[in-house]
Parts: structure tokens; sequence; C-alpha cells
């Protein structure tokens, strides 16, 4: 399952450059306002050491990562829920995302132009924040009044529906998102289908200038962005998204030197994967063979025939068990055979909840 995040932020942020870093790819960025009037999707490999470690000891055909998805989203302005700036193309474009990652403009830069003139990291993210509230409101309104003409003539599921829809237009009205409302198993099935834009996990980058990045925190933009993501219980890391895009330029000894320079441990755009991954209670899990060491992508608390199902749907449906070994044992055993012989294979049936690392082969028939 590959991941997909959509970039989100003011225009000026530098949303297209984080994208470039990250992907790779050919984003329009540049030191005017809108300079991105599509959305554009880039894939990328998510890194993992573990995958490598595991085809030093198998040497298979060919290793495949986990894939992460992004998309960057044109940007807004104030009034973009009502057609202002490029409008409702960015909040449509949000819609088919399973996370939101916002980018909030940290750095001073008076060649670049701010959508308000003026720099306030927590202003900005209000002014995202508002401009979400007010669509999922527009969508909950029209939807509350076809509800109540059939909840008058008795529709019970109508009926139900009313009272989950006023309960959420009550905190939309308040400027919280849906996804502050406490919903049961059958409220969060009967709004699936409105793919809400307050419902979806959010995730702050705040793009900092290269100075800031040994402490981030001493940019006053920077901190109170902290502060206000601790107070909405949002994460939000550093990013100095130009340095990102400079080092994916440079040769493999430059770049580690460069980094060690800026003061970084890693690539700050492997920190970020890593961050929308837990944003979205994502998990890794293993197969290893001579063909192929792969990565693959379930939610946290998957059991073991759900975990075959991202493979084939087949092998959810025909699931006999599992054969598991943890990572840390097929490394120590220099493999499966290894653990075999040391009896760190267990057997596994239906209800096992997959761990993260697991190194698996499932047995099934159809």
């Amino acid at each position: 399952m590959a991941v997909r995040c959509g970039i989100v932020g003011l225009p000026g942020v530098g949303k297209s450059v984080l994208f470039n870093a990250m992907t790779k790819g050919s984003a329009a960025s540049g030191s005017f306002l809108f300079c991105t009037t599509s959305a554009t999707t880039g894939v990328v490999d998510v890194p993992d050491i573990r995958l490598l470690k595991l085809a030093e000891i198998v040497n298979p055909q060919k290793i495949v990562h986990a894939a992460q998805e992004f998309v960057d989203i044109p940007g807004l302005v104030r009034g973009s829920s009502k057609c202002e700036g490029l409008g409702n193309s960015f909040l449509t474009d949000i819609r088919d995302m399973n996370a939101i990652v916002q980018v909030v403009r940290c750095f001073e830069n008076p060649d670049i132009p701010h959508a308000e003139a003026t720099l306030d990291s927590v202003r900005d993210i209000e002014i995202v924040d508002m401009e979400l509230v007010i669509k999922d409101m527009e969508v909950l309104e029209k939807s509350l009044e076809r509800h109540q003409k059939t909840a008058r003539s008795g529709n019970k599921e109508s009926q139900t529906m009313v009272a989950t829809l006023e309960k959420l237009l009550a905190t939309l009205n308040n400027g919280k998102w849906v996804s502050t409302v406490e919903l049961d198993k059958d409220e969060l099935f009967s709004l699936k289908s409105y793919c809400l834009l307050t419902q979806k996990p959010m995730l702050l980058v705040g793009n900092i200038d290269e100075k800031d990045i040994p402490n981030p925190s001493a940019n006053p933009h920077y901190a109170a962005l902290e502060k206000a993501a601790a107070e909405k219980g949002i994460p939000v890391i550093p990013i100095c998204a130009k340095l990102e895009a400079d080092l994916t330029q440079m040769e493999p000894d430059d770049q580690a030197m460069f980094m060690e320079e800026a003061g970084l441990t890693e690539p700050s755009l492997t920190r970020l994967i890593r961050a929308s991954f837990a944003l979205l209670n994502l998990q890794t899990y293993f197969t290893a063979g001579p063909k192929e060491v792969r990565a693959w992508t379930i939610p946290t608390g998957a059991t073991a025939p759900q975990a075959a199902g991202v493979i084939h749907s087949d092998f959810e449906r025909g699931f006999i068990r599992a054969k598991v070994i943890s990572f840390d044992d097929f490394v120590a055993c220099n493999g499966e055979h290894g653990a075999k012989e040391a009896g760190k294979q267990r057997q596994e049936g239906k209800n096992y909840i997959v761990k993260d690392s697991d190194v698996v082969e499932f047995l099934f028939n159809v």
C-alpha cells in the first residue's frame, strides 16, 4: 500500500522545494506566489536500513522498498474555500490524501513574497485550518439538509445521521476539527465516503533557515509553531527545504560532509517519511527470499491474514498459517536456516498480530 500524503500550505512557504527534494521531481518552484498551479505527484522509497541488512544475508535478485506517495498541492490563501486564489482546486486535491503535511514558513527572505505580507507561523496555520473547516462545513450542511428531509418521513438511518452531522457541525462552528470528536465505529463508517478534510491526520513541517538547524527552537517563528502544535496535539518537525534540495544534487561523499557541517546526522527527509508513517499508525514487515527482499506496509495491529492480503487477496482468503522470525533473530542467526536451527522461527495462526520488522512467510491455499 502506497501512502498518499498531500503537501499543503500558503504560497511561498517552500512546498515545491520540499517536494522536489523528496521525490527528485521537477514541480515548478520560484520566488513568486502561485508558482505551483496544479497538483504534482511523486513516489519515493521509504529509507529502511533493516531492508539492506536482510539483503546482505539473503543476496536476493532485487530489493523492493516500501513506497510513499507525496502530492504537491497548489497553495491556498485566505478565502480559498470561497474560490479565492486557486480556490477549490486546493481543497479538492486534499480529499484523496491519507494524510496532510502542512509546510509552514519559518524563514525570513525579502526576495520571496509572503501571501500575508508578513511572517507569522501561527497565523498561517490558522488560515489553513479555517479554510479546511469552512469547506467541511459546506459538505456537512448540504448532507444535513438532505437527511433532515428523509428523517422527517421516519427514516431511522437518516435520523441517526442527523444527530451525527449536527454534532460535527457544532464542533466545526467552534473552529475545531472533526478529528477532535469522539465517534463510534458506526459513525466512522457512515462518514467514510465524505472524505472530510479535518478528519485527516496532519503533520506540521517548519521550513527553517540553514543557520537554524543546530537549534530550531531558537528561531522565534519555529518556537511559536512548536507551541501551537503542542496545544493542538499535532506533531511538528523542522526542515530546511533549501538545504535538502541542495543535498539531492550532491555526490554521496559530498552529501555526508555537507550534512556534518550543517549539524545533521541524516537527511531530514528521512525523518519526514518516518514521521508520516507514525502519523498514520503504519508499520513494516518483510519477506526475504532469493528472488527479492521486500518491505510491506501495514496498519499497526494488523493480523497475519490481513498482512498477507497486502501481498495478494488470495493470500488472505486462503490463509493457513505464517512462519515468523523476528528481524533481530533473522540477523543474529544469519538467515532463515540458522533461525530454524536455533528454534527462532514460529508458526503463527489467524489471530497473530504482526509486529514491526517481522520476517514472514505465508502458507495459503485457494
